[in-house]
């Protein structure tokens, strides 16, 4: 601890919104001492993601008190311990924890998994590979040669959706807005993609898959959300874990046609429409990321990271990127994770 520096640098949310930028602050504060069964760990790289703007709008936890910590994972090495903690400074590991925004964090051992290396490619393995595999495992029931719709497929979750799913021998759609997005959803072995910027999703499900879908995982929500559930076949499931089309509005008020005949559908097809919010599976949420690791260690699954080292404002390094790495990822432009390089 001697050779650290006093201060350090986060990112702190100062009032409630879903403007990254507006709602949040980079703030200096005073180097942490881990205590018993925590560490200190120096980050490296922190996962961006979508419902990080759910977060500063005090949607996860209503009784949040401004000013609070933002982000939730991160990956570096330790360089400190606490008393009566077993893991060595200088081991590489990842975290999910509140508060990854930060150039330091302490974390309970409890939410440390170790890596093999420094690397931001297991970023993915934690919140986007953990909701891909723990919903699909608890909720989707998927089953050999049924046909799976992956929404957002070429983003940090969808990827894994689209390799778990084709791990259980399905077979599977997925949506992208570019040809560079349908070309690494095939390295995925996706046996359809649909670039929703040139071909209508709802006719090519009519006209290809008339028999409907089995399971969908999705992600999106609005339109994207309807023209899913109604392609669904008799006792189809349909898996939400996001509706970032909706994450910058308000929509408590909002009442949707569409809405008004669900009960029927569901009733007369036997559907199932299940919603997966990480948290509420603490126990799978910190035991699947090491299970993910290490089939990204042997191979048997990909995992890719976004930098925005082609944008101009790239690439994302230091904590002051990260306002940039949030907004990048509501522009439907980043393939794969988005991850924030800390320096």
């Amino acid at each position: 601890m001697a050779n650290l520096p006093s201060t350090y640098k986060k990112i702190v949310a100062v009032k409630f919104g879903t403007n990254f930028r507006d709602v949040t602050k980079v703030v200096d504060a005073p180097m942490p001492v881990p205590e018993e069964g925590q560490v200190l760990v120096k980050n490296r790289f922190v996962g961006i993601n979508a419902s990080d703007v759910n977060f500063t709008a005090g949607k996860y936890d209503p009784n949040a008190k401004l000013p609070f910590d933002c982000g939730f994972e991160g990956l570096g090495e330790v360089i400190a311990v606490g008393p009566g903690t077993s893991i060595a400074v200088g081991t590489p590991v990842m975290y999910m924890v509140y508060g990854a925004f930060s150039e330091y964090k302490v974390v309970p051992t409890n939410r440390l998994t170790k890596v093999k290396k420094i690397a931001p490619e297991y970023i993915p393995c934690q919140v986007s590979a953990g909701t891909a595999a723990i919903s699909l495992d608890k909720l989707a029931d998927l089953k050999s040669g049924e046909t799976v719709f992956v929404s957002a497929a070429a983003g940090g979750t969808g990827q894994f959706a689209v390799q778990w799913a084709k791990k259980a021998g399905c077979h599977v759609i997925g949506t992208c807005s570019s040809q560079e997005k349908a070309n690494f959803l095939k390295t995925l072995g996706c046996d359809r993609t649909i670039n929703y910027k040139t071909e209508n999703i709802n006719e090519v499900l009519k006209a290809e898959y008339p028999n409907g879908l089995d399971v969908v995982y999705e992600s999106v929500g609005g339109e994207m959300f309807e023209t899913c559930f109604n392609n669904l076949k008799v006792r189809g499931r349909l898996v939400i874990i996001g509706y970032i089309s909706k994450y910058g509005t308000d929509t408590s008020s909002q009442v949707m046609p569409f809405l008004a005949s669900l009960p029927q559908k569901v009733l007369t097809k036997s559907l199932s429409v299940r919603g997966f919010f990480l948290p509420h599976y603490p126990v799978e949420m910190f035991t699947f990321p090491g299970k993910i690791a290490e089939m990204y260690n042997n191979g048997q699954i990909k995992s890719l990271v976004d930098t925005g080292k082609k944008l101009p404002n790239g690439p994302f390094v230091g904590i002051d990127k990260v306002a940039d790495a949030v907004e990048y990822l509501y522009t439907g432009k980043s393939l794969g994770k988005i991850v924030v390089e800390i320096k």
